[in-house]
């Protein structure tokens, strides 16, 4: 008889008997392979973590005690174990539950994640309101050793060392450097650690050195540093952390034992567990950066299913970004924990000496790439368009103020698909061109993207080059890279009842809609604008002697977006213009299959055509 579907909350896992536990995290982790096989996801972390999340809703009082994850990716668990059996099939698909935690979702999802490096502000801020209401409950902040590359993480830690309110960090570490310390002596010293007996001993002591002025403080801090030796936890004593561990985090007795030891200590905590990214599934095991997060695959195999023929746009920037480099020595490449995801791992392989990976720090990576570019070098910070934002002052301050000649590279911009409203990059059209001397570039197609590159590094100036994920459109690629003139766009055809100025991944959608339109009698003209700063006002213009009916396509929010670009210009032109503006509301947009999206929104081609048709006919 199964075990997990008599769980529907916390409450009832505290009532199992202790011996069953292991095979519930089994079934778990069963019920995550089945369910991400069919809708993807985030498989190798959520993996890695059944543990240590079943061993927390077993010992501690949720959702009265907190649980606060960093990133959020690692939550499958928690989600089953929370009420959401029923739910769980639908995970990632539209309409029904995200793959991260969110707090309209259940009063277990403390609180909406989805980047990296912010647990620790925001369960420091909790158990700041917990004491100020003079309640008891607890806060337990979950974080992997990634988000810890984070600088946000320590400026958390810091404060929380000064304020030395009770919070209990699980750091969760899956590098397989320390995995020896998980043995027989790194359990037993940790156990003996956490016993509140040694606690009590350990501070009777350190409070009594100090009694001796600089001697003995000299002493207490000479004391917790040979403790140190044993223990990595140096850092965190000395920012105001009482650190254990390291534990097998994939062992749930461990888990159990050492919880039930470090509930109720007082003050900052921090519990070094170890765990294996993918465990329980071989394939997972085997290749964790290919199931961190995963499309479709075939649970027996582990291979993967539904890939397209057409070579990616990641894939053509990481190609043409080799041909570049192989024939510039100063192009540098960075990136922000995500060499694969960005199609950097292959740069990092040819040329070794001008990668860098600088950890899930994009501040970081934008001011480091803005000093290369300073001494001469030609960087490009490849980076989802969403953690883009991460960095805003340090594009506008250190890169753009000083009109440096940095590149950035946004994969996943636009819709994304099932990872939903954190992962979305929609709003960089929007939050990027209003900044002095920077070029907003959005390719039509992988060929252009190519081209696009090459122009970027020609610039001499802040590059944005936006693109979207997934399969491009399968065109021809050129041979030979050519920049093209920066701000300028091309006709692909002309029309005279109206023109549809598109840009990036929307160009191709937008003619094939100016053919369902043509149908219908009407006739479009259709421009790839490529730019949407500097907008090529000179092709606007030209429009405007075909038809007087404007439209804008874009694969970003409307507010302050390419056709807010268009519209300003039209407007302070006093031209005579009607305009339709294709894109998304003032809204953040839910999860679900990028095509399903696109249709909702009309920026598919059929819906396209549709709105338009129906808004010539309102004129």
């Amino acid at each position: 008889m199964k075990v997990l579907p008599s769980i529907n909350a916390p409450r009832d896992l505290r009532l199992i008997k202790p011996e069953l536990l292991p095979t519930l995290c089994e079934e778990l982790r069963q019920e995550i392979i089945q369910t991400a096989s069919k809708n993807g996801g985030h498989l190798g972390s959520s993996l890695g973590a059944v543990e240590i999340i079943t061993a927390l809703h077993y010992v501690f009082n949720t959702p009265e005690d907190k649980i606060v994850f960093d990133t959020g990716h690692q939550a499958y668990a928690h989600k089953l174990l929370t009420g959401r059996q029923k739910e769980f099939a639908s995970i990632r698909t539209k309409g029904g539950i995200s793959g991260f935690p969110k707090r309209h979702e259940s009063e277990h999802d403390t609180f909406g994640v989805g980047h990296a490096s912010t647990a620790l502000s925001a369960a420091l801020g909790m158990a700041i309101a917990r004491d100020q209401k003079k309640e008891n409950s607890k806060v337990i902040a979950v974080v992997g050793d990634g988000c810890m590359t984070g600088g946000m993480a320590y400026e958390a830690m810091q404060n929380a060392g000064l304020l030395r309110t009770d919070l209990l960090v699980i750091l969760n570490d899956n590098q397989m450097f320390i995995s020896q310390r998980v043995g027989a002596l790194g359990k037993a010293l940790t156990k003996l650690l956490t016993t509140k007996y040694v606690q009590l001993a350990e501070e009777k002591a350190t409070n009594f050195l100090k009694r001796f002025d600089e001697v003995g403080n000299n002493a207490a801090r000479l004391a917790k540093r040979a403790r140190a030796i044993l223990f990595p936890g140096t850092l965190f004593e000395e920012m105001g952390f009482r650190y254990f561990g390291p534990v097998n985090g994939n062992d749930i007795q461990a888990m159990i034992d050492v919880l039930e030891n470090v509930k109720n200590i007082k003050g900052p905590v921090i519990l070094h567990v170890v765990t294996k990214k993918g465990k329980g599934y071989k394939p997972a095991e085997d290749s964790p950066t290919k199931f961190h997060g995963i499309g479709l695959f075939d649970v027996e195999t582990g291979d993967s299913l539904g890939k397209s023929d057409s070579i990616s746009f990641t894939q053509a920037f990481s190609k043409a970004l080799l041909k570049l480099a192989a024939k510039d020595d100063k192009i540098n490449a960075i990136t922000a924990a995500m060499p694969e995801g960005t199609g950097l791992d292959a740069f990092r392989d040819k040329y070794p000496s001008r990668y860098f990976d600088v950890g899930i720090a994009e501040e970081h990576a934008a001011t480091f790439a803005a000093g290369l570019a300073a001494s001469g070098l030609k960087p490009v910070v490849a980076l989802y368009s969403t953690f883009a934002q991460r960095c805003y002052d340090q594009i506008l301050h250190d890169i753009a103020l000083q009109n440096l000649p940095v590149v950035f590279a946004l994969d996943r911009a636009g819709i994304v698909g099932e990872d939903g409203p954190t992962h979305h990059g929609v709003f960089d059209l929007s939050f990027l061109r209003e900044i002095p001397h920077a070029i907003v570039a959005a390719p039509a197609d992988e060929n252009e993207l190519q081209h696009l590159l090459k122009t970027a590094f020609d610039a001499k100036a802040p590059f944005f080059l936006r693109y979207p994920r997934g399969a491009g459109f399968n065109v021809p690629m050129d041979d030979k890279i050519k920049a093209i003139p920066v701000g300028k766009g091309k006709w692909l055809q002309r029309g005279k009842d109206v023109t549809i100025l598109a840009i990036g991944n929307r160009v191709h959608p937008a003619v094939e809609a100016a053919r369902l339109l043509s149908g219908q009698g009407i006739k479009a003209g259709v421009i790839n604008m490529r730019f949407v700063k500097p907008l090529d006002s000179a092709l606007i213009d030209d429009a405007l002697k075909h038809s007087d009916r404007i439209v804008t396509v874009e694969d970003n929010v409307l507010a302050g977006g390419f056709g807010s670009a268009v519209a300003e210009y039209l407007s302070d032109k006093q031209a005579d213009f009607k305009l339709l503006r294709l894109g998304y509301p003032d809204q953040f947009i839910e999860h679900g299959k990028s095509a399903l999206l696109y249709e909702q929104y009309n920026l598919d081609a059929a819906h396209m055509a549709d709105k338009i048709l129906n808004w010539l006919k309102e004129k």
